[in-house]
């Protein structure tokens, strides 16, 4: 093994070299990138542990195109040049591509700037369009990530499904305390598509429909009727399945987000004499904790 170690204050930038001089060991790590191994395997083959040594054996060799990871924006890197060489400005090039100006600036930042020839409105409009451009590449990738996110779920299968309600009511739900005893199934949501999975957990635990009960809590200045019709067509059941609705106040210098068209405030469904289902609910979780925790030792081990 080479002997390598770091000594401040010698001519040869702090080494120290042992069987082999810092010269011969670099022309070995260079012959070794020249034929194509990564800096891990010269690493290894050299038996050089320190990075900044590691560094200064191979500088100024360029890594094997093996090596280099594929990147996404690569093409949109060489098109931005183009379109820089061509004279286009960044807000110009921002509205051709999508992409933010400051990737644009580390893209062409060594080629020469165009002459600008606009008006100060025109300069405003083309940043205006290149940044609702960026915005809709933006909300492009976003929505195909989601795609390819939700075409990554199969099938629920019924255990599947079962771990999940269990994980969803004890993150939801109402939950049982020492100085407040609530052994009940009340679960409060907003998001409808959380309530329907909820509905589809409930009736795969064997839960009937008659033993639900249902109730709206809303702020007092939404459009409760609406709200109460939405969520009775929602859960396909009539009014006296409901309990009486809760209204919210505020104080009028609160600032609220939740409003418009598509606020229905939240939906609490509770399951009647559900002690005991409450229990199990319970028990579920603390099993889940518990093979997660093994689980998690075990890849730790």
């Amino acid at each position: 093994m080479t002997d390598i170690r770091r000594r401040p204050g010698d001519g040869t930038g702090g080494l120290r070299t042992g069987a082999a001089t810092f010269e011969s060991l670099r022309e070995q790590a260079v012959a070794l990138r020249r034929e194509g191994l990564s800096r891990r395997e010269i690493r290894d083959r050299l038996a050089v542990h320190n990075n900044d040594i590691l560094n200064r054996l191979l500088e100024g060799e360029p890594p094997p195109e093996w090596t280099k990871r594929p990147n996404a924006k690569d093409d949109l890197r060489d098109r931005a040049r183009e379109l820089r060489l061509q004279g286009l400005t960044y807000d110009r090039i921002q509205a051709e591509l999508g992409c933010s100006k400051s990737s644009i600036s580390l893209w062409v930042r060594d080629l020469p700037k165009p002459e600008r020839r606009r008006t100060t409105e025109e300069a405003s409009d083309i940043a205006k369009r290149g940044w609702e451009r960026t915005l809709a590449v933006r909300d492009e990738e976003r929505q195909r990530t989601k795609r390819q996110a939700a075409a990554e779920i199969d099938a629920l299968s019924d255990r599947e499904l079962f771990i999940l309600g269990v994980g969803l009511y004890w993150a939801e739900g109402s939950k049982d305390k020492p100085y407040d005893r609530r052994e009940r199934v009340i679960f409060t949501n907003s998001d409808p598509d959380m309530i329907r999975v909820y509905l589809t957990w409930l009736r795969r635990l064997g839960v009937k429909g008659e033993h639900l009960r249902y109730s709206i809590m809303i702020h007092e200045t939404a459009d409760v009727t609406r709200a109460e019709e939405f969520w009775a067509r929602f859960v396909g059941v009539g009014a006296g399945r409901f309990l009486k609705t809760t209204l919210k106040g505020h104080s009028p210098k609160t600032t609220r987000k939740n409003t418009g068209e598509n606020y229905y405030g939240c939906l609490a469904i509770r399951v009647l004499q559900s002690a005991g289902l409450y229990r199990r609910i319970e028990g579920w979780w603390c099993g889940i904790v518990g093979a997660a925790s093994e689980a998690d030792h075990r890849n730790r081990t």
